[in-house]
């Protein structure tokens, strides 16, 4: 690449670096790289300067914050605790909150930060998911992002637990619970943590070590090979006209992305700005310090962790007592709910790439993201997911529900029980019907054109709306490549199959894949050649009442 093939900024950078490392080649290469532009795109870049604001608001408050559980008198500036006794870690977080200018704030950014931070990878995931963006060749970044989001769960854990308030020290309550109701391991794990028996004077130095050294650490070290796999492997880029597998099409790095990159930040840094300075989250003062024998009424944790409460309220009590008296004790009402909800939804994140490769035999490259409706078996998938995890999520709010709705606590946990189990098997029903009555109606569109508002009249007297085809951009962005499917025809030579299909497993996978793959709904299912005033027949009867009969009008013009 010539100097003069590029901007004059790029090329006197290159030039720059090119004088003293030899890389002025690169440097220009990489800075007119293409991005594809879509606003679903945006998603992982409010995870990202999230995380950058972490890092800078939680620098500032590590250069007062006191990791000890040591016990000291409060003579702060909050009348209403002073005198009391309390660890230093709380002391010194009131200490942030009222003392240290701007301390508040930086506290309050901190947990909306964190908050924004593990949404914003939740509903990135969300989106590489239903678009299928997780397809070869970007199943080793799938799986970055399934433990970028597990980590990030438990650096929320940890540095919820760091202020020793009331409310973190029951959480803290829940999380020695659960570790010490593991088999073999949970008596070990416990004493990691605590440093003895519950609470321990340790665990919030353990914590805090956690929080700000080895779990941030490992976070930065993933996030960069995150986006170095990104960067290598190029950003998928939704349908559309001149978009294939082999290009992309959006903007530069310079300037175009960057200068959207850059407002983008400053426009998260703003918004947590304007949430850490206006809603109140996190008032530790008024929980006051965290003893034992006490508990806040109405305790709810951050939305993340709202799932496994909710699992661990909906379990019925149930415990295996092993050998009697001489044996030990399952907690399966413990076991269960921390285990299981966690190990179906990171589990089968992790494993769906490579099922679906099994199921369909599909092992090309794909740089083009599809329309969630155009999977329609993943997309219910998911939603059987989302609704699980909903379901979940709500129930650990079920004392709340109660009081506030004024009905029966058991009867809400009965309800729930209920709903873990049937709600994602209507989502499942639900999302399948509304995927197949969207390739209907895409069908339609590229079949009969959309309605142009011009009204004929026929020879015979009937008036019709004429149609027109739809905008090229439209029906590039409609037309979809089949999910493929296994066949006992295609999988071995001269039409039998290969040994591999011929067993219990193969015929399973066969009939998985015709039931998961195929074209559900072709596109050109309709009549007409879609391209005069939709009038095949001369009259307009058979595509008028092929439009028009019990089918979904809602055409895009």
């Amino acid at each position: 690449m010539s100097v003069e093939s590029v901007p004059k900024p790029i090329a006197g950078a290159g030039n720059f670096v090119d004088d003293r490392l030899g890389a002025g080649n690169f440097l220009r290469r990489n800075l007119r790289k293409i991005f594809p532009d879509h606003w679903s795109f945006l998603l992982g870049e409010i995870a990202l300067y999230s995380f950058i604001i972490l890092l800078l608001t939680g620098t500032f408050l590590t250069l007062f914050f006191k990791p000890s559980m040591a016990h000291v008198e409060y003579a702060g500036s909050y009348d209403a605790l002073r005198g009391v006794m309390m660890s230093e870690a709380y002391a010194s977080s009131l200490s942030i909150s009222f003392d240290v200018r701007g301390g508040l704030l930086m506290r309050q950014m901190h947990h909306w930060a964190a908050l924004l931070f593990i949404g914003g990878m939740m509903i990135h995931a969300l989106r590489v998911f239903f678009t299928g963006a997780y397809r070869k060749p970007r199943e080793l970044n799938w799986l970055i992002g399934v433990l970028l989001l597990t980590l990030a769960l438990a650096e929320g854990l940890t540095g919820y637990s760091l202020p020793d308030d009331l409310l973190s020290g029951a959480g803290l309550r829940i999380t020695e619970g659960v570790a010490i109701s593991l088999p073999l391991v949970g008596t070990w794990i416990t004493f990691f943590l605590f440093g003895g028996e519950y609470p321990g004077e340790d665990v919030i130095s353990r914590f805090y070590s956690l929080h700000i050294l080895l779990i941030p650490g490992i976070l930065l070290a993933l996030i960069s090979a995150h986006m170095i796999l990104m960067w290598v492997q190029k950003h998928t880029q939704m349908s559309g006209k001149g978009r294939t597998n082999e290009n992309v099409v959006g903007s530069p790095f310079y300037p175009a992305f960057m200068i959207k990159a850059g407002a983008y930040f400053m426009f998260t840094f703003g918004v947590i700005a304007l949430l850490g300075t206006f809603a109140q989250i996190n008032p530790i003062w008024l929980f006051g310090p965290y003893t034992p024998a006490d508990i806040s009424a109405g305790s709810q944790p951050d939305f993340y962790m709202g799932f496994l409460e909710g699992s661990l309220r909906l379990m019925p009590a149930w415990e295996i007592n092993l050998f009697g008296q001489a044996g030990g004790t399952l907690a399966m009402s413990v076991l269960i709910p921390a285990l299981v909800p966690m190990g179906i939804i990171m589990t089968g994140l992790a494993l769906y790439p490579f099922i679906e490769q099994w199921v369909t035999g599909d092992r090309r490259e794909h740089h083009i993201a599809e329309r969630p409706r155009n999977n329609p078996h993943r997309t219910s998938i998911g939603m059987a997911a989302v609704t699980f995890y909903g379901v979940l999520w709500l129930l650990g709010a079920n004392d709340e529900i109660s009081a506030f709705f004024q009905v029966s606590l058991n009867w809400t946990t009965y309800v729930g029980r209920f709903l873990i189990i049937a709600g994602p098997v209507v989502a499942y029903i639900i999302t399948y019907r509304v995927c197949l009555g969207l390739q209907r109606s895409d069908a339609e569109i590229l079949s009969h054109g959309v309605e142009s508002g011009v009204i004929k009249r026929l020879p015979h007297g009937e008036y019709v709306e004429v149609h027109v085809p739809p905008h090229e951009a439209i029906a590039a962005h409609m037309r979809r490549e089949t999910v493929p499917v296994i066949t006992d025809g295609n999988t071995g030579r001269d039409g039998i199959p290969s040994k591999g299909m011929r067993g219990p497993l193969g015929r399973l996978r066969v009939k998985m894949s015709q039931a998961y793959g195929g074209e559900k709904i072709p596109l050109e299912a309709g009549h007409g050649d879609g391209h005069g005033d939709g009038h095949g027949d001369g009259h307009g009867h058979d595509e008028h009442a092929a439009v028009g009969k019990g089918e979904d009008r809602s055409l895009t013009r």
